[in-house]
């Protein structure tokens, strides 16, 4: 089995695993067997200091809930059911939000429960070779802390958002955890926009491949990249009705000057989806860009067999005719170049002179310099 036809099998998989399997009990979590096991990353600073740890006991991070300073438990990996229902006890989460959390993936979406806000986000990072990765992030707010939690612990892109903490860089450190919020999902937003450029130059290289050089692989190119494109519009367009709702329905643990930077985000959202929906129209065209160049490239293979044929029908004929050997005393219809000195030559001459004239006929119609460039192609 090919390596691409692997990749759209990986695909395949990926666009089935959006739905859970039937008969669950409600708030019933379930593990799966490739999950990392979790670590836990605890950020706690303040104006003035920062703290960075990572803790081996979800218990430990109940003395930073209820402290002044904002407190960032970051939960990498969903490998542990025993770990992650004792994070659920410690942040009093309700078994539903533990399900949507664990039960990956989940539709983005945002949900208020009294003193919390979940918000439900997914990330996509771009691959090496071509395509890109994609995973569930759940967020669950509170009055002085947020908790995050992620399907893998190698990749993310929190990085920057980690950085200006450590290096007090900007105002985070002087924002509350709903700023924090913000510029998690924020630097989420903004890794789209990697794999759409991406995804741009591998379509130009793909319209060219399919203008110059069409092949049954260019077919398959277009179809993995449509369906590729589709993943990324579900993973993008219900996070825009999510970040619209934390700021049209103005819940309690985000302040006006957050929902303010929330609409800046929103905006992305939108420019995202305005960029995979030209890319996918794109896309849908390089079908047909790819059955017309394949057309093209019929007739004129069909012109070149043309062209041949023409040129051997008269030379046939003569052939014929002269192969019928119809000399004999008794027919009063002899043949008489049989029987002349020069009769062979003679024969050869005219089948020349008439491929010549053809030649010269289909080079001034111009049938000639375009079969050649394309066949060249």
């Amino acid at each position: 089995m090919t390596q691409e036809k692997l990749d759209i099998e990986e695909d395949d998989n990926e666009i089935d695993d959006y739905y859970h399997h039937p008969g669950l009990i409600p708030g019933e979590i379930v593990i799966d067997e490739d999950a990392s096991l979790p670590v836990i990353v605890l950020i706690d600073y303040c104006a003035e200091t920062v703290i960075r740890q990572e803790i081996n006991n979800p218990e430990e991070c109940v003395p930073y809930l209820d402290s002044e300073s904002v407190s960032w438990v970051d939960v990498q990996g969903l490998g542990s059911a025993a770990i992650l229902q004792r994070l659920g006890k410690v942040f009093d989460l309700h078994p539903l939000i533990l399900e949507d959390i664990v039960n990956v993936p989940e539709r983005p979406k945002v949900e208020d429960y009294e003193d919390q806000i979940v918000i439900i986000s997914r990330m996509v990072m771009p691959r090496k070779k071509g395509g890109f990765y994609s995973e569930q992030v759940s967020f669950v707010l509170g009055k002085s802390y947020l908790l995050t939690v992620q399907e893998e612990p190698e990749r993310d892109s929190f990085e920057p958002v980690r950085s200006r903490l450590l290096r007090d860089k900007g105002i985070i450190r002087k924002q509350g955890a709903d700023y924090l919020a913000y510029a998690l999902l924020d630097a989420i937003i903004d890794g789209f926009f990697p794999v759409l450029e991406m995804y741009g130059d591998r379509i130009e290289e793909l319209e060219e491949e399919a203008i110059t050089n069409p092949s049954k692989n260019t077919l398959n190119k277009i179809y993995k990249i449509r369906r590729e494109l589709l993943q990324v519009r579900r993973a993008i367009w219900p996070q825009r009705d999510a970040i619209n709702s934390l700021i049209r329905d103005g819940h309690d643990l985000i302040n006006e000057e957050v929902r303010i930077y929330l609409k800046d985000c929103y905006d992305h959202t939108i420019q995202i989806i305005d960029m995979v929906e030209n890319y996918r129209e794109i896309a849908s065209g390089l079908m047909d860009v790819y059955l017309s160049a394949v057309g093209n490239k019929m007739n004129e293979i069909m012109k070149v067999l043309t062209v041949v044929s023409t040129i051997f029908i008269p030379l046939t004929f003569i052939v014929g005719i002269y192969g019928m050997n119809f000399n004999t005393d008794k027919s009063p219809y002899n043949m008489p170049e049989l029987d002349w000195y020069w009769g062979y030559a003679f024969c050869w001459g005219i089948m020349i002179l008439i491929a010549t004239i053809l030649l010269f006929l289909f080079w001034r119609w111009g049938w000639l310099q375009n079969s050649s460039r394309i066949d060249r192609n």
